[in-house]
């Protein structure tokens, strides 16, 4: 070998050197096969170990010894494309490792000619694409979930580029009112109302993630009020703004709800205590500025209780509201109108120019709500009592114009209701005289300041002693010995009368065993003690239920007691007033109606009602003998109670002419001073026994 030819061949054998190692670090398998007979004439290092042969073993070896006989019938077609029409073929496998895993190839089979253009053999390029149809697979079951869920979502949804819309969901369509043909496409800040496109756009212009809220446009032209949360997505890679647009309009109708119970009166919508107050205040403060004028009314329904007794709650509740509808009707805008509560409403009258314009509003109100309420298919008429505190005569500060409104409205239902009272200085005098009274009388409970005197009542004909009438007294420390009229409206106002109500019943009761275990009742007939009921116990929810329980527990029996009723709390309970008087007669009480004459009970009444005695007043009996007119009356009274069959009573008997003339007419049971004084009870036994 000379040396040209030396030097030639080292040449050759550094090239094939440095072939050798690129082939082995391209990142693909390299392969040459002879066009003809189709045997490995080199392959790099990758090649050959796919298959488990070394870059040596490898050559001179049948391409289907190679991939194995199944895999040449798969890709024998190519290799005789690339033979017949001298052409790069490109075609994919895919191959199971020896590890059970599936791999994914690109081959690319590419002639090679020799300076004639004769097909010398064919290169084989296998490229490991396995990671990429990985990628390209997660990418399509992606999308497929996120076109389900766009698909399934309650809430809508939209992609845009540069503002531009690239997709929309069904629920973003049936939202807008739009299709999605009509959407994509379009800017959407098309759909934003004008008052929030600034802000739209700056949160356009940050491209952060986050979470807003908005107003868009429906198609119909109406606002819909959204929360956009907004996010950054890659999809085909290529990075888009995804947004999940949220209907709010529920939410916001709710937390308007809430915050309105927060301030208003859940039966009629009106403004509750603290908003009330709250309003007031400010209102008070702007008058002070102004130097303005200012009425509170406080606005309390008469007798409202038995409007729920007798046709229960819900129909109270119509009253209620058709009340709160008319007061707001008679009112100007300006005015102010709450609920406190049950029946009590309050009222503030701004721009006044003097007392004149509160009478104005006060007999409007007045009128407006007397008028009938329709209520269980029947017409109920409901009356107001109204008090009223000025500002800024009668206080400076809403607790104390609210505390003089409400004590003029008590002088108002004292005054015999369906009325309205100015308040006065004195009124407070003596609301705060009713505060220590009241105060004073529960004392006076715990500490039996309480004590009963009886009046002795007896036969018309015989004078025998038939009953006494259970008369209260307290014995208070300082003022002395007080009858109930020093006391009882108190009581009854602050709803003492209860407790002070049951402990009379209690302590009548004792006495009543007391006497007859002393033999003092025997030999005198029925001997039963009489008490006076309030119209608040007797319009208690149970009241039988609680005499009966307090015989029980005293030993005594019913037939030792009578109960005494007006009649004006009979007509105001006249639908549930039988039942109860039916219970009470079941235990063996007598029923009496006292003050006969002085109230409203109509003739139909007395025969509708479970009653056994009848009490004359004692305002008829003292005109007798000499008033033709008492005469009258009292004859009246007296024989038709007789042909009712009921026990007649007269009260305030001072003289023997009195006694023979109502004994004459057929009155049955005397009681007054020509019998005997009202006595605490151990001078009545000892004035029992002197008899």
């Amino acid at each position: 070998m000379n040396a040209l030819t030396a030097l030639e061949f080292e040449r050759q054998a550094l090239d094939a050197a440095r072939f050798r190692m690129l082939a082995d670090h391209v990142p693909a398998w390299i392969a040459l096969y002879g066009a003809t007979d189709h045997r490995c004439l080199f392959a790099n290092r990758g090649y050959a170990e796919a298959f488990g042969l070394t870059q040596d073993s490898i050559v001179g070896k049948h391409f289907s010894e190679i991939v194995g006989s199944a895999a040449y019938e798969q890709v024998r077609l190519s290799v005789d494309a690339l033979v017949r029409d001298h052409k790069t073929v490109v075609y994919e496998r895919e191959l199971r490792r020896p590890d059970g895993g599936v791999s994914f190839h690109e081959i690319h089979l590419i002639p090679q000619f020799d300076d004639a253009g004769v097909l010398l053999g064919s290169w084989v390029l296998v490229y490991d694409i396995t990671r990429h149809r990985r990628s390209e697979r997660l990418l399509r079951e992606s999308e497929a979930r996120l076109d389900k869920f766009m698909q399934a979502t309650v809430e809508g949804i939209l992609f845009h580029r540069d503002g531009r819309m690239t997709d929309v969901n069904p629920p973003l369509c049936a939202l807008t009112g739009w299709s999605a043909e009509e959407l994509i496409g379009q800017h959407v800040l098309a759909f934003v109302t004008d008052d929030e496109l600034p802000k739209v756009r700056e949160v356009m212009q940050q491209n952060q993630e986050l979470r807003y809220e908005t107003v868009i446009k429906h198609r119909d032209g109406s606002r819909i009020p959204v929360e956009l949360i907004m996010r950054t997505v890659e999809l085909d890679g290529e990075k888009l703004r995804m947004a999940v647009v949220r209907d709010i309009r529920d939410r916001l109708a709710n937390e308007a709800r809430i915050q309105h119970l927060a301030h208003h009166d859940g039966l009629t919508g009106l403004l509750n205590r603290a908003a009330f107050m709250d309003r007031m205040t400010l209102l008070m403060r702007r008058a002070e500025r102004r130097g303005e004028m200012l009425a509170l009314l406080f606005v309390d329904l008469d007798n409202f209780k038995r409007v729920n007794d007798s046709l229960g709650h819900l129909e109270g509740d119509q009253v209620l509201t058709t009340v709160s509808e008319r007061l707001v009707g008679a009112l100007r805008g300006s005015d102010l109108v709450g609920r406190f509560g049950g029946d009590e409403f309050v009222v503030l009258l701004t721009d006044l120019a003097s007392r004149a314009d509160i009478v104005v509003v006060l007999e409007a109100l007045l009128s407006v709500v007397e008028v009938p309420v329709k209520a269980d298919g029947r017409a109920l008429s409901v009356t107001p009592s109204i008090g009223v505190a000025v500002y800024p005569d009668d206080g400076r500060q809403a607790d104390e114009l609210i505390q003089h409104a409400d004590t003029a409205m008590y002088r108002a239902k004292a005054r015999g209701r369906a009325t309205y009272q100015f308040f006065e200085p004195a009124l407070a005098e003596t609301a705060y005289a009713d505060l220590v009274l009241e105060a004073e009388l529960a004392q006076g409970l715990t500490r039996n300041e309480f004590e009963l005197f009886f009046q002795p009542q007896v036969d018309a004909t015989t004078g025998q002693l038939s009953g006494a009438e259970a008369l209260l007294r307290w014995r208070h420390p300082q003022r002395g010995l007080l009858s109930p009229d020093s006391f009882i409206f108190v009581a009854e106002r602050h709803r003492l009368m209860l407790s002070l109500g049951e402990w009379v019943l209690r302590e009548a009761a004792t006495t009543a065993r007391r006497w007859r275990e002393k033999g003092l009742a025997s030999g005198h007939g029925p001997m039963r003690i009489a008490v006076n009921l309030s119209r608040m116990q007797f319009h208690l929810e149970g009241f039988a239920d609680t005499v009966e329980r307090l015989l029980a527990e005293t030993g005594a029996r019913g037939q030792w007691l009578e109960l005494e009723l007006t009649e004006r709390m009979l007509i105001d309970d006249i639908e549930h007033a039988p039942a109860t008087l039916t219970q009470l007669r079941a235990l063996g009480l007598t029923v009496s109606v006292d003050d006969f004459g002085t109230g409203y009970t109509s003739l139909a009444h007395l025969t509708e009602l479970p009653l056994d005695k009848l009490k004359i007043d004692q305002s008829f009996v003292a005109r007798l003998p000499d008033d033709v007119g008492a005469q009258a009356i009292t004859r009246a009274i007296v024989q038709m109670a007789v042909g009712l069959g009921l026990t007649v009573t007269a009260e305030g008997v001072r003289s023997a002419a009195q006694w023979q003339l109502l004994a004459g007419w057929g009155c049955q049971q005397f009681q007054g001073e020509l019998v005997g004084a009202p006595m605490p009870a151990a001078e009545f036994e000892a004035w029992v026994k002197a008899r």
